[in-house]
């Protein structure tokens, strides 16, 4: 397999949090390989060092110490604070458990309003996607007057708007009834196969495993065997 299928790799990646004298270690000199177009699943419980991880291979923190983070062939470890929110915005795209959608403001203006922070013109890619997700009809109702199932999708819609190289998702499950739950998997599951999104989600629901290619474990701030 060459580099250029490997679109984020880690090596040697440490947290620690410090609380005065006291600092607590939350990851343990992880290992990570990501190929273009695959789609992984970071299970394990609630404290594990999933959404430290996350938050790391996701460029919103930084690792206490790293022997390599690269991510599209990009050094992250060498770049300055606005370098690294430079390619943040580039090539990676988030969705979260909470949707985060701003509640004053219209379900197509979430997607639009992300489009053009990223130097994107919306045009009729923001249609497009609400008539894919089930949302037709929907682009100009805040998101408070959405089901929480619709909250979602748009969150969806504004995370690949800007076709990121990456798609972070965290428990992104977490809020939702089973069966809102199976619609968004099959929607990630549809990014992957159809579009061949690069999609890494974190969960501690075994449900969620039958739409990825790989399962990876963790424990304790450590990568385990299944």
């Amino acid at each position: 397999m060459g580099s250029s299928d490997i679109i984020l790799g880690g090596a040697g990646i440490h947290k620690s949090y410090r609380t005065g004298p006291v600092e607590t270690p939350v990851l343990h000199g992880l290992d990570l390989e990501i190929r273009r177009g695959e789609f992984v699943l970071v299970m394990g419980p609630s404290g594990c060092g999933k959404s430290t991880l996350l938050n790391i291979i996701g460029l919103m923190m930084s690792p206490t110490r790293a022997d390599r983070l690269e991510i599209d062939g990009v050094d992250a470890l060498g770049l300055s604070d606005a370098g690294r929110t430079r390619l943040r915005r580039e090539k990676i795209g988030f969705v979260f458990q909470r949707f985060n959608l701003l509640p004053v403001v219209s379900a197509g203006d979430n997607v639009r309003l992300a489009m053009r922070i990223r130097g994107q013109h919306p045009n009729g890619r923001v249609t497009d996607l609400f008539d894919r997700f089930g949302l037709s009809g929907k682009m100009d109702r805040k998101p408070g007057a959405l089901s929480m199932g619709e909250q979602q999708r748009v969150a969806i819609a504004r995370a690949v708007a800007c076709k990121p190289a990456i798609l972070l998702a965290d428990e992104p499950t977490g809020n939702l009834d089973s069966a809102n739950a199976r619609h968004v998997m099959d929607l990630f599951g549809e990014l992957n196969r159809q579009d061949g999104q690069t999609i890494i989600m974190i969960t501690h629901n075994e449900h969620c495993a039958a739409a990825a290619d790989r399962v990876t474990l963790m424990k304790d701030g450590r990568f385990v065997d299944a």
